[in-house]
């Protein structure tokens, strides 16, 4: 039976799963007698709806018996998905709104159901699903149902005895607490939220620990990390937060999973995008931007609807420039400013590199900058880089290898390091991610820098504008930065750059209808300049 177009532009959805066709007609019945359901219609794909404003209880009445005298039933295999539109007055209910209640003889029993708001079980292991597509607005429903394994998150009980539950928790972050109430705690910084895209993945796998043991914000800062991750990837997620439990880091005090991009977003200071889509076998690169434009395109109106209006941010999923600048131009209520391409692994490979050439340690190379795109155009610059305080070029006097066999080994290391070992790097970019949140919220050291993809509106090296690029930047460790002013910049210098900046103007031109710059057009000509091991 096909409820109206009308009427399911204005109603909540619940799906649930039968074994057969006559339990599944038995609930049918079941919901229309006890007018909890107005409707009945055989669906696959939820609708993305508003809840109906207000229904008065004659109205409600009278579409319920409407509807009842039209049903009929088409059940065409043995497990059938039917999807009921919830009125406004269900809603109200699960919200704990005063509304009489019913009990369901063919839900789970309360030992098997657990209410959570982040919590999002895959489809083949939800028996219910009460929480609707997003509306997208800074007020958003967060019900949800998700089936417990014989085990409930735990809750706090208030002096009274009452219950208090903490909303889209995981587990034993579920407990409430007062920093202040403890003495170790009284003299710990107010609490940052920090949202990870991909957080199911091997770098998150890296990242997620540092960033909950102190190491990257400091050993007085306790964090909030909101965990992103996919309908198939819910379950990975599951196992990262559990291990992130039983590490028992003091300064992490809450962790959210779930899949929905305006919900984990919500009150982010820091938003870490690293969950993009891989490049698979025979894939143009023109696509894999227009797919993973669309991801970041929709994580920067989530940003832009529910973050932090200071939130940081930092892109990782490539191709990174693109994808940051995408993300920026879908929230424009966040300073462009505040947008970030990681460039930093490569900044840390090209250090490397050269202590190795130099036979030092790397910790004597400094005002490394990488320029340009994350990819065979971007320029490691050793015109500007010192070793141990002096200019690159005199300590390695073989120039031949610093403008060829240098760039080279900068690119092609990603792509070495799976022929060594099997697999893309991920702790070290882990790092380099680290290394990044830390030049942002540390004062550069006096004289040096660090390289981040950043918006070049204002660039005083006459690079083109509206462009994510990597330049050098410095920090006083606030979390903002200024470009660097006093580089030189050669002819040989200026023409890597200008390689750089026509292709990522390129790339920009590719992705125009997620930009709001009108019909995209791509030409990125015959060479794939990707990097090898990101393909």
């Amino acid at each position: 039976v096909s409820a109206s177009a009308a009427a399911a532009a204005s109603m909540r959805t619940v799906v649930v799963r039968f074994a057969d066709a006559d339990a599944a007609v038995d609930a049918a019945a079941y919901h229309i007698a006890t007018a909890g359901f107005i409707g009945v219609s055989r669906r696959t794909q939820r609708s993305d709806a508003a809840a109906a404003a207000a229904l008065s209880t004659d109205s409600l009445i009278l579409s319920v018996l409407a509807r009842s005298l039209s049903l009929s039933l088409s059940l065409r295999s043995s497990v059938t998905v039917l999807t009921f539109t919830v009125c406004v007055c269900a809603i109200m209910a699960m919200s704990d709104l005063s509304t009489p209640k019913t009990t369901s003889p063919f839900l789970p029993s309360s030992s098997q159901l657990r209410l959570s708001s982040k919590l999002h079980l895959s489809n083949q292991f939800r028996h219910l699903h009460l929480l609707p597509p997003p509306l997208h607005t800074t007020s958003i429903s967060k019900i949800s149902c998700s089936v417990s394994q014989n085990n409930q998150a735990p809750v706090a009980v208030q002096e009274n005895g009452s219950v208090k539950t903490k909303k889209e928790c995981y587990g034993v972050f579920c407990l409430t607490y007062d920093l202040k109430a403890e003495e170790e705690t009284k003299s710990w910084k107010k609490m940052i939220n920090i949202a990870v895209s991909g957080a199911a993945g091997m770098i998150s796998n890296h990242l997620l620990f540092k960033l909950a043991s102190g190491s990257v914000f400091g050993p007085d800062q306790p964090i909030a990390l909101k965990l992103l991750g996919s309908e198939r990837s819910i379950q990975a997620l599951e196992g990262v937060a559990m291990e992130l439990e039983d590490s028992l880091f003091p300064l992490l005090r809450e962790v959210d999973i779930g899949t929905d991009p305006y919900e984990v977003f919500q009150d982010v200071d820091w938003a870490l995008l690293i969950g993009a889509k891989p490049r698979g076998p025979g894939m143009e690169r023109a696509a894999l931007l227009d797919i993973n434009g669309q991801i970041f395109a929709e994580q920067g109106k989530a940003l832009n609807a529910v973050a932090s209006p200071n939130v940081k941010v930092l892109v990782v999923g490539n191709p990174c420039n693109t994808n940051a600048l995408i993300c920026l131009k879908n929230a424009p209520n966040i300073p462009a400013k505040n947008f970030h391409a990681l460039t930093r692994l490569d900044e840390n490979r090209a250090k490397c590199q050269l202590a190795l050439k130099a036979g030092v340690f790397y910790d004597k190379v400094s005002n490394m900058t990488i320029w340009g795109n994350h990819s065979t155009t971007q320029v490691p610059d050793f015109l500007n880089a010192r070793i141990n305080g002096r200019p690159v070029k005199e300590v390695i006097t073989d120039h031949k290898w610093l403008e060829e066999g240098f760039t080279e080994s900068v690119q092609k290391r990603g792509g070495l390091l799976i022929q060594k070992w099997g697999r893309s790097s991920a702790a070290s970019t882990a790092v380099s991610i680290v290394d990044a949140i830390k030049s942002l919220v540390t004062p550069t050291p006096e004289g040096d820098w660090f390289s981040t993809g950043v918006y070049t509106n204002g660039n005083p090296y006459g690079i083109a504008e509206d462009l994510v690029f990597s330049m050098p930047c410095r920090s006083k460790g606030d979390g903002d930065y200024e470009l660097v002013k006093d580089v030189e910049i050669d002819d040989y210098l200026r023409n890597r750059i200008a390689k750089s900046e026509a292709e990522l103007l390129a790339e920009k031109k590719c992705v125009a209808h997620l930009t709001g710059d009108g019909i995209a057009f791509c030409d990125l000509g015959p060479v794939d300049t990707m990097l090898p091991g990101e393909v």
